[in-house]
């Protein structure tokens, strides 16, 4: 006996009304949820898994498109299929270190420092803090990549306490804190960027991949301008939150000037 179209089926087989490419997308997707492909690892060639499925190639992108849809998955031109990584929560209503914030969110953060010196720092910094500043580099990484880039200057009479710090373990906001520094605010701008070449190969990714860039200047308790610091942040690691309430958090929206 044959379907309407044609094609033979067994006698007492169930048939689905459900695309079989939904089908395939709910399997894949409840395997990574399990953990059977882990965040970031590549999914196998497409051709295999059409194969192991059982569909054609047409079908199996459908029920890839259709996890790429509900962000579980990457596609990547002429690279393959990846899980998508955990993103991270860049929260604007705390006053604390990024890596803290992070690490409070139970993400395991790893620091690479690139840089810790007394440097001039550029013209426009160095007119707000002086010069010379420590400079402090550092690379972010969590879930095995290269997450956030970022260069803090510290006016020098607080950089100058914070020398011997071993930055690898230690937040900037805690040596500050330790050095008897007492942060009291900050003011921040995010702004959305590509990638440039300078800092592509410190995070590992390509030349005009979309990015964060956070601009923040940090205060103590007498007001004194303390650190400037620039954070680029991978765009597809990072989602944003605020949490906004009547007298808490004011957010001010601006467009790029011509």
């Amino acid at each position: 006996m044959s379907g309407r179209s044609g094609r033979p089926w067994t006698k007492g087989e169930p048939i689905s009304s459900e695309p079989r490419y939904r089908s395939i997308a709910a399997d894949l997707a409840e395997k990574i949820r399990a953990g059977h492909y882990a965040p970031g690892d590549a999914l196998p060639a497409q051709r295999d898994l059409s194969h192991s499925y059982g569909v054609t190639l047409m079908t199996l992108r459908q029920a890839l498109r259709h996890l790429s849809d509900e962000g579980l998955i990457v596609q990547q031109a002429g690279k393959g299929t990846y899980v998508s990584p955990p993103h991270l929560a860049y929260r604007l209503g705390s006053l604390r270190s990024l890596a803290d914030d992070l690490r409070d969110q139970g993400h395991e953060v790893h620091t690479r420092v690139l840089d810790s010196s007394l440097r001039r720092p550029p013209s426009a910094v160095a007119v707000q803090l002086g010069a010379p500043a420590l400079r402090l580099e550092r690379v972010r990484e969590f879930a095995g990549r290269a997450a956030v880039h970022q260069v803090s200057w510290v006016r020098k009479p607080f950089g100058n306490r914070l020398r011997a710090v071993d930055f690898t373990t230690k937040s900037l906001y805690a040596a500050l804190a330790d050095a008897g520094v007492a942060v009291a605010r900050a003011a921040e701008t995010i702004r959305p960027d590509v990638l440039d070449e300078t800092l592509a190969g410190h995070l590992r990714a390509a030349v005009g991949t979309p990015v964060f860039v956070s601009d923040r200047t940090t205060y103590s308790l007498d007001d004194t301008l303390v650190v400037v610091d620039r954070a680029v942040i991978l765009g597809e690691m990072m989602e944003i939150r605020a949490a906004r309430a009547a007298t808490g958090l004011s957010l001010t929206w601006s467009g790029s000037q011509p």
